[in-house]
């Protein structure tokens, strides 16, 4: 083990807190020990980066006072106070102060670590409208670069060009602006981003009025998106003058649009908002995104301009746990409306996808195989609904079903069920004949009476099915609809060629088998179709995956694909975070360990059964990743580099050649499954 696996910082993690103190109006001191009270709290759980309102050493609301001397001295004393403090004290502190600077007042975010200060920058843009005076007592830090100022007897760099970098953690960079610069048209940490600071940090007194805290939210998530990075907000707490104005005391951790964590609202004591944010996907997100490099050469390279100021962080490298939301489904959101509206918009997409190709080819009808199972059933459901679309009469749709030797009167069943529910045409083709006829032909043991079972066995019978389809398709001048899902394509667990792999169109290739039970749910749930096909997709779900192809054993346990290729539960998650992040497997262990170690803990999607709620150990992460990594990236390319067409559905759901994914079919799993191995106990 080159790094200990459990400890955050193994995996490129930073802890940050976004802080509210209590203020008390023109108090450098009192409000110097709230900062450091919560400083040492934030020391005792590991935090790394502590950010503190806009002027929080003064209070934001003071107006003239703060063009007395007697403040100014009294902030600096504190300053100098905390920077002392600080060298016992695990994280950088970023404390909001007024700062005199060759006779010039300035707002300014301070940025201290372990007893000493790293670099002083001022806010960029002053609000002087509506309630706003700053032009009043500060000069703007627009344009303040390269510059350096004495500070608590140090010479620190000054100005609205540095990052702030460890030199002993990975990825651990950040940069500070101040409240309104973040309300304008180009904010400042737009050039710190290009520059290379993975996590922006804004301090903010920012008074509250009815709608606002919306407009900051929205601000944050979008900074956080566009830059690609995390966004930091601490707005000004209790005990801000409210002569004029009231504050709610709102802090925020964002990542890439996604709020992390957030604090109460209009609290009557100090908070804290406290989040693991993943530096490392960023980083890696900038990466494969040309755009955000391309958007850094056309403003010049800001990274020539903007100082580095390095420093040595010292993490220990402990377990101190991961405190991050993270869903055991990344394609599924746990929060119900959150999952209704990807509901609606995976299935409208489907549907348009396969309209849009039915009005191109002009075919009078489709032909699909439906076998009872979960992907055929969800891509006869998008079928029906393009036919209604259409205004083109559902019997048109070609349905069949072609028992082999393992087909259960359960899903036979179940498709002749839903196919008459639906109103499509119907019909059952007995593939076994065919099936012994080709093992006889090519001398096959099993049609000498052996209970041979083996791939060829397997894949005589799904390929039969193909070619039966294409031969009705020609023959109904229609074209076939593909079944298969993400979760098959990405571990090849697909026939290839005259196969489950081959069709016409694809509705179902962007979408993983966890999310299929959840968008059949919703179908039945949002009445897309009749009640009378209701019953049978419930029946549906509750099938065991299986492709049914070798008949059961003598305890009559029947074939089971996630006995094979590993449940989709983790499989799904492995394959989002590799192929969306190009996450280390190491990392996506650490992840889906906290994910999925405890049953009991965490969100689990809106109506999961219960008695599906299943909890894995490291050993059982460890083996399926194995067996996920060998089948994705050593023996299954070759099938995804011929893949029919389809929509793209879902972020980091498109292994098609012509969209996400591009990969030689002759690589090999060795340096993922030696990653794996290494740094995964």
């Amino acid at each position: 083990m080159t790094r200990p696996f459990h400890a955050i910082h193994s995996h490129g993690f930073v802890r940050v807190a976004a802080c509210t103190p209590a203020v008390a109006v023109g108090d450098p001191g009192f409000n110097a020990a709230q900062i450091l009270a919560l400083a040492r709290e934030g020391d005792a759980r590991g935090v790394d980066l502590m950010l503190f309102p806009e002027l929080g050493l003064s209070a934001y609301a003071i107006d003239d006072l703060l063009l007395q001397d007697a403040l100014l001295s009294g902030v600096e004393a504190e300053i100098e106070g905390l920077v002392a403090a600080s060298r016992d004290l695990a994280p950088v502190l970023i404390v909001g102060a007024p700062l005199q600077h060759n006779g010039a007042l300035y707002n300014c975010a301070v940025v201290i670590a372990r007893g000493r200060i790293l670099g002083v920058t001022p806010k960029s843009f002053l609000p002087n409208y509506r309630e706003f005076y700053e032009n009043r007592w500060f000069a703007p830090g627009a344009g303040v670069t390269g510059l350096t100022m004495q500070l608590a007897g140090q010479s620190v760099p000054f100005g609205t060009d540095l990052v702030f970098e460890a030199s002993d953690l990975s990825d651990f960079s950040f940069a500070a602006e101040i409240c309104e610069d973040v309300w304008s048209p180009a904010p400042p940490s737009t050039q710190a981003a290009l520059a290379g600071a993975l996590i922006l940090c804004n301090l903010s007194a920012s008074n509250i009025v009815v709608g606002k805290a919306d407009d900051r939210e929205l601000l944050c998530a979008s900074q956080s998106m566009r830059c690609e990075a995390a966004y930091l907000y601490s707005a000004a707490g209790p005990g801000e003058s409210t002569t004029d104005l009231a504050w709610d005391g709102q802090a925020t951790v964002h990542e890439l649009g996604r709020r992390l964590a957030s604090t109460d609202r209009f609290p009557t004591a100090a908070q804290m908002a406290v989040a693991d944010v993943d530096v490392e996907r960023l980083r890696l997100e900038r990466t494969r995104t040309p755009t955000f490099n391309n958007a850094a050469v056309a403003a010049g390279r800001p990274e020539k301009a903007f100082r580095r100021v390095r420093f040595e962080h010292q993490p220990t490298f402990e377990d101190i746990g991961l405190l991050r939301p993270l869903d055991r489904f990344p394609f599924v959101p746990d929060d119900p409306a959150r999952l209704d509206q990807d509901c609606y918009e995976a299935f409208n997409i489907q549907v348009q996808g396969l309209t849009q190709r039915l009005r191109a080819t002009k075919s009078k009808h489709i032909v699909i195989g439906i076998s009872g199972g979960l992907d055929s059933t969800h891509a006869l459901l998008v079928a029906a609904k393009a036919f209604d679309a259409l205004g083109k009469p559902r019997s048109e749709i070609l349905g069949f079903t072609m028992p082999g030797f393992a087909t259960s009167e359960g899903t036979k069943a179940n498709a002749w069920a839903l196919m008459a529910a639906l109103g499509v045409t119907g019909q059952e083709i007995d593939i076994k004949p065919a099936a012994l006829r080709v093992l006889e032909d090519i001398g096959h043991p099993f049609a000498k009476g052996e209970p041979v079972y083996d791939v060829t066995f397997e894949n005589v019978q799904a390929g039969l099915r193909t070619d039966y389809l294409f031969r009705l398709a020609n023959r109904h001048g229609g074209f076939v609809l593909g079944t298969g899902d993400l979760s098959e394509i990405a571990l090849g667990w697909n026939t290839y060629g005259v196969g489950d792999q081959m069709s016409h169109y694809n509705p179902n290739g962007s979408l993983a088998k966890t999310l299929i039970q959840h968008l059949i749910r919703w179908v039945v749930k949002t009445g897309q179709l009749e009640e009378a096909a209701s019953e049978t997709l419930l029946a549906i779900l509750d099938t065991e995956i299986s492709p049914e192809l070798v008949p059961a054993d003598a305890s009559g346990a029947i074939q089971s694909t996630q006995a094979k290729v590993g449940p989709y539960e983790l499989q799904d998650f492995s394959l989002y975070y590799i192929t969306r992040f190009g996450l280390r497997p190491s990392k996506v262990a650490f992840l889906a360990w906290h994910a999925w170690r405890d049953a009991s803990r965490g969100h689990w999607p809106p109506n999961f059964p219960a008695g599906a709620r299943n909890a894995y150990d490291l050993a059982a992460i460890k083996k399926w990743l194995g067996v996920f990594l060998y089948r994705f990236f050593e023996i299954s390319q070759f099938k995804r580099s011929a893949m029919p067409n389809g929509p793209k559905v879902i972020s980091g759901g498109a292994l098609s050649p012509r969209g996400d994914w591009r990969a030689p079919s002759d690589g090999t799993a060795r340096v993922w499954l030696d990653e794996l191995e290494k740094n995964v106990p």
